[in-house]
């Protein structure tokens, strides 16, 4: 009777212990896509897609510390950038996929900075040109930034991202989804890490 009463016990413990250890819970730390899909795959590898928008001042406050927790992440995970492009005509949405043509995404923290420091860069309303002249100021060549942020391929991409944000159920920014499955519910930002850490590893388990 004694060990049964402890096994009892030990299993009553058990989504304690969990907690302790940072498992994520179902319902309050993430939400399953019913249907979800990698937004890029990438076979062998756990993504990570951060839904952003640079006027964003969560965003921009949770750049740094995703970049710091990419780095640490381990060589299976690939951390992509997908802006919340609502709107076909979203200057900053077409400026992140105009620096992915080009090679330049080196630049993706300093649009946060012309918005959010430096204030060179609306925060509403910006156009076409004024963050193309912006990328331009950078060092970019005009007519390829130009050509990049107007090119079917961004236009592609643009549906592409309004498509993944709908059907993820994207309801503000920044927000993590894990290998288009799981969509984090996160109380604070370093939350949102520390979950992210308990999804991949569910997802390495699960590919074992």
């Amino acid at each position: 009777m004694g060990a049964r009463l402890l096994a009892l016990g030990l299993l009553f413990l058990l989504p304690l212990l969990g907690a302790a250890h940072g498992v994520p819970a179902e319902g309050s730390d993430y939400v399953r896509i019913e249907g979800g899909q990698p937004w890029q795959a990438e076979p062998g590898t756990i993504e990570v897609v951060e839904v952003f928008a640079y006027p964003c001042g969560h965003c921009d406050r949770f750049a740094p510390m995703l970049a710091d927790w990419a780095r640490k992440a381990g060589p299976d995970v690939r951390v992509r950038y997908v802006p919340a492009a609502y709107q076909p005509t979203d200057a900053y949405a077409r400026a992140w996929f105009a620096l992915e043509a080009l090679g330049e995404t080196r630049l993706h923290q300093r649009l946060f900075d012309a918005v959010h420091r430096e204030g060179s860069l609306p925060g509403r309303g910006a156009t076409i040109a004024e963050v193309g002249s912006f990328l331009v100021g950078e060092g970019l060549d005009a007519a390829r930034v130009r050509a990049a942020m107007g090119s079917p391929a961004t236009d592609a991409k643009m549906n592409a991202a309004r498509e993944f944000a709908i059907r993820s159920g994207i309801q503000g920014t920044p927000t993590l989804i894990i290998n288009g499955r799981y969509r984090i519910q996160a109380r604070s930002l370093q939350d949102a890490l520390h979950i992210a850490d308990g999804l991949v590893a569910m997802e390495r388990a699960a590919a074992r």
